[in-house]
Formats: C-alpha cells, structure tokens, sequence
C-alpha cells in the first residue's frame, strides 16, 4: 500500500478545492516522528521537508500536493522552514 503520494496540481484544481482557504501549519527546523490518525491532504507553500517511511524517503518542497495515508508512521526533518495548508480527513 502506498501511503504518501506526492503530486503537482494544476491552479484550477487549487482553486476549484478551496485549498487556500485550509488552515496554515508551520513549522522550524526540526527532527520529529509522526504518526497519521486519519488521513492528510497538504500543499506545501514554502520549505523543504525529508519524510522518512518505511517504504521509502520523500522530499518535500513548495508546490508539492501531498497525501498522507491514515495509519502512516514517519520520521520529519524539516530542512528550511516549512508552510502549508493542511486538511485532516475523519
């Protein structure tokens, strides 16, 4: 099972889904796990983010459309400060 999928969405897409009226989440350099209770959707505004997973290393950067599957364990290293709009499914 794939649990992070990284994509790059067209503006009318970012538009049409309201992503810019999400709530901003924002955070320093810093290492830290993390473990998804429900699945994520996010689009990274500014930053730079190493997503460690057990099936596989991602970097993040701005631009990048980003779902985090529910039941997912990772390790962040922020690299350079990082933005994004974020969206918790139940």
């Amino acid at each position: 099972m794939i649990n992070v999928i990284i994509k790059k969405l067209p503006e009318n897409e970012i538009n049409e889904r309201k992503i810019r009226e999400w709530p901003v989440w924002t955070k320093e350099i810093s290492v830290f796990d993390w473990y998804y209770e429900s699945d994520e959707e996010c689009l990274i505004i500014e930053g730079e983010v190493d997503v460690k997973t057990e099936e596989g290393n991602y970097t993040l950067k701005a631009g990048d459309f980003v779902i985090f599957k529910k039941g997912l364990k990772c390790e962040w290293n922020v690299k350079s400060p990082i933005r994004k709009y974020y969206y918790f499914h139940e």
